[in-house]
């Protein structure tokens, strides 16, 4: 199907779902929350299921109360994405990353139309709105709006505050290489179009609880390792850890990046032990590819910066792992 064929198709009003990720962040709801307020603008009947719950400081974006968790609402969720005509499926390339949604949406007939930054799509799409040099899927959700149907006019400021959330978390607050000029272009737009930019910011960063905020300080107290002959720091949290501190969804967002600020370090991971699995962030600075090094290593994948992966085992396993491969890649950590 032609891009043409996904215009005609959105020029009558279709019933409309709309999803992402497990344990979406600022990008995939930001993304979500915009996408379903332009097409509600267009008289289509349209609903967000979020495959999981997500980061409290993302619970005030315009329209979040609309949005369906699918763990707490599986038999409705199910059956609003079988009635679907068109399924959008914002920032994730593969099934498996919605998880316990994933046979849901394999199922389903509708439409399924990809938006998307992140390399190497698995090809469950039927039409794909796909850029992996984009800085965000919301860049490409404003490019599909804008460019692509030519309607600025219908960009609201709660449009434009989702976009813009959306952008700014994925670029780390506009300081990541992927910020082009472009990219600020948009930005500016979105402002003008009623983003205030200083409530994001402040809603986003400025709202940790009490409990994070120790947890913050235990990880880096106690957690925290660096090595600097392979210029890599990292954090190993275990599930104890995580249970004596209540972490919840989104309170280890952003902690990988306070190991990837020490002075001289190219390279940082966290490392989280979770219920059944090893779950791993990688960052890094200049031209180490964090996502190769997931997807060689921990069946995973994701930018050339950040990327995300897993292991089966103990925590200590993972780590013993992680420590022995820093060797082989010590001449692209330290050129």
């Amino acid at each position: 199907m032609g891009f043409q064929n996904i215009k005609d198709k959105l020029k009558t009003p279709s019933t409309i779902v709309i999803t992402t990720h497990f344990k979406p962040d600022g990008d995939a709801l930001g993304s979500s929350l915009a996408m379903s307020h332009w097409l509600k603008q267009k008289g289509h009947e349209v609903q967000i299921i979020a495959p999981s719950d997500f980061p409290y400081f993302l619970d005030w974006l315009p329209g979040r109360e609309e949005v369906i968790i699918y763990t707490e609402q599986k038999e409705r969720s199910d059956q609003m994405i079988r009635d679907a005509a068109i399924i959008f499926c914002l920032d994730f390339n593969g099934l498996g990353r919605t998880q316990d949604m994933a046979p849901s949406l394999q199922a389903a007939e509708g439409t399924k139309i990809m938006i998307d930054h992140h390399l190497a799509p698995e090809g469950f799409d039927d039409e794909r709105y796909w850029d992996s040099s984009a800085a965000a899927t919301a860049e490409l959700v404003y490019k599909f709006i804008v460019h692509e149907f030519d309607d600025a006019a219908s960009i609201s400021p709660a449009l434009a505050t989702c976009l813009y959330t959306g952008i700014m978390t994925d670029t780390g607050s506009f300081r990541f290489k992927s910020t082009t000029p472009e990219v600020h272009h948009i930005i500016a737009d979105l402002i003008e179009k009623g983003a205030k930019n200083w409530e994001i910011h402040e809603n986003i960063f400025n709202s940790n609880t009490e409990t994070r905020l120790r947890f913050l300080g235990f990880c880096l107290a106690h957690r925290l390792v660096v090595d600097p002959e392979h210029r890599t720091a990292w954090m190993a949290i275990s599930k104890q850890d995580l249970v004596d501190y209540s972490v919840g969804t989104g309170d280890t967002e952003g902690l990988v990046n306070y190991a990837l600020s020490i002075q001289g370090i190219q390279f940082a991971a966290l490392i989280i032990e979770r219920q059944d699995i090893i779950k791993f962030s990688f960052r890094s600075i200049g031209d180490f590819p964090c996502n190769e090094f997931s997807s060689m290593h921990f069946n995973g994948g994701g930018h050339l910066n950040a990327a995300g992966g897993n292991a089966q085992g103990t925590l200590e396993e993972a780590v013993r792992k992680f420590k022995s491969l820093l060797p082989t890649y010590k001449n692209l950590l330290t050129q």
